[in-house]
């Protein structure tokens, strides 16, 4: 025991600080959870007592659920919350639409996603002072400036991860666009209303372009107008292609024009565009080839050309 206590006050000041802190941080833990099962078993009498013993099921309550769908989920929620809270709310509102037009990922609301960013920024901070006193032995002074860094670093990450779901959900809308357009243009010339079409489209598609378009169905059934139900589609999605599409069809709406005629437009316009931007891919492939040419293709066919010759040039210049 005396020895294992000496090796104790042997280590650096910065771990024992660190293993005293998670020991505290554990019996804190143990006794909030002791006091909030002695509350809630209260509670439970108390209920007990006034309307008798209840089973989940009376209560509704799905006992199916996992552990994690019951217990960690929620604290992870809350704690998302409460750290959300802590930063400025001056980008809220550009958040907010990031994150409609990334399709609301784990339905996360804005100040979730901002406790989101709080908790990566400390968790990499953390593990970034670890990492750099513990593998590169480092002075905790001077890791701890680092791990600073580092972490105002990973409270980017999330924006990180924001931006390319952005960028996957609107080329996967542009992708479906002028199939559905085709789809549209013929459910429409077979004497279907625009509204019809649109969800007959949504049952047989599942995609992103078709949940945007199943969205608008439902907020014209709530009361909005078309045109106002068209240009939240457009301010949601923020896709080049389907906002013109979205100005056509309202200026259309607006001075009565027919929607089929519009439609055949607007699908002959896409199939043109589309054929164009893969022409431009297409142009773009030799550049792109060209370094994996130079680097792998080309040493091996100057090695099987002009290996053979290299001993005899060896032996001409060698003086053999």
């Amino acid at each position: 025991m005396a020895r294992w206590f000496q090796e104790w006050m042997a280590q650096p000041t910065w771990l024992m600080g660190i293993i005293s802190g998670l020991v505290a941080l554990s019996v804190f833990l143990v006794v909030l959870g002791l006091a909030r099962r002695r509350a809630h078993a209260r509670f439970q009498r108390r209920l007990e007592e006034t309307v008798g013993r209840v089973s989940p099921g009376e209560l509704d309550v799905d006992t199916r659920l996992s552990f994690r769908e019951r217990v960690l989920a929620p604290l992870l929620r809350a704690l998302l919350v409460r750290l959300g809270r802590f930063t400025p709310a001056g980008n809220l509102e550009h958040l907010r639409r990031q994150l409609i037009m990334a399709g609301n990922p784990g339905n996360l609301a804005v100040i979730d996603f901002l406790g989101l960013k709080m908790l990566t920024g400390i968790a990499t901070g953390v593990l970034g002072i670890l990492y750099l006193a513990t593998a590169r032995s480092m002075p905790l002074g001077s890791a701890a400036p680092l791990g600073v860094g580092i972490g105002l670093v990973g409270t980017f990450l999330p924006n990180y991860w924001l931006s390319q779901r952005i960028r996957q959900r609107q080329a996967a809308i542009a992708r479906a666009l002028p199939d559905a357009l085709d789809m549209l243009t013929t459910m429409v010339d077979a004497g279907l209303g625009f509204d019809m079409a649109l969800i007959r489209l949504c049952e047989k598609w599942n995609n992103p372009l078709t949940e945007e378009f199943e969205r608008v169905v439902l907020e014209m059934r709530m009361g909005v107008r078309r045109s106002e139900a068209l240009r939240h589609l457009a301010e949601r999605t923020g896709v080049p292609e389907l906002n013109v599409l979205v100005a056509v069809l309202i200026q259309a709406d607006r001075l009565g024009m027919s929607i089929a005629n519009i439609l055949h437009t607007q699908s002959a316009q896409m199939r043109t565009r589309r054929r164009q931007w893969v022409e431009e891919k297409a142009g773009t492939m030799p550049l792109k080839m060209l370094p994996i040419i130079v680097v792998f293709i080309f040493p091996a066919l100057f090695a099987i050309l002009l290996g053979p010759a290299v001993p005899g040039l060896l032996a001409a210049f060698g003086g053999r």
